[in-house]
């Protein structure tokens, strides 16, 4: 009689077991977790370069609408001109000449990042704005670092700590990058107003570089 009870014990012990095991498995399962998976764990989703080029220059166009207007239809004129394709010249693009070549690699840190013709538009339209507002007739043009540098910022550029500077004695410039999207634009402020747009230096930012090697 006690061997039958013992069975007995054994058999319904074996029942639970089984049963809370079959339920950790369905509750697994609903929730989607693989079995053996921690739970909580997510997956990083991929960053989209083309949506995050799109989204800033969307802030920029409505940070500048009379920029945004301008060059509204540089995109589409971009991408309906076909890119010429490079002829191979016989003897490369490297100069031949041994000094040649030793100044085009000493003066390699000056280089800069090409604009395409929707930069270049929007650089160049940047300018002209910038100009505009500094050389209005009745206005007079900044005289000090601190003047130009609220002139600046009242037409919605941020300023860096170094983004305006004195040379020659006293003539100011200033280096930005176009909020959002860049291009730079290199100013300077002497007997006339000067304003290039241009792409930003290889060894980064908007400032030429000194040095070389």
């Amino acid at each position: 009689m006690r061997r039958t009870t013992q069975t007995a014990v054994v058999l319904v012990s074996a029942g639970l077991l089984a049963l809370t095991a079959c339920g950790t498995k369905s509750a697994a399962t609903a929730s989607g977790a693989p079995s053996g998976a921690p739970s909580g764990t997510s997956a990083t989703p991929a960053v989209d370069p083309s949506a995050q080029a799109a989204a800033a220059l969307a802030r920029h166009d409505r940070l500048f609408p009379d920029v945004a207007t301008r060059c509204a239809g540089e995109g589409a004129l971009a991408s309906a001109t076909p890119t010429p394709t490079p002829t191979p010249s016989a003897t490369g693009d490297a100069p031949t000449d041994p000094e040649a070549a030793k100044y085009a690699e000493n003066h390699a840190f000056k280089m800069q990042a090409d604009l395409t013709p929707e930069a270049k538009c929007r650089g160049e339209a940047h300018a002209r704005r910038i100009s505009t507002a500094l050389t209005a007739a009745g206005k007079t043009a900044p005289r000090t670092q601190v003047e130009l540098s609220t002139a600046l910022e009242g037409l919605g550029y941020p300023m860096g700590g170094d983004a305006v500077y004195s040379f020659n004695g006293g003539d100011l410039g200033f280096d930005l990058l176009i909020p959002e999207t860049g291009p730079c634009l290199t100013g300077r402020l002497a007997a006339a107003l000067r304003i290039e747009a241009h792409g930003v230096y290889m060894e980064g930012g908007c400032r030429e570089p000194r040095g070389g090697h």
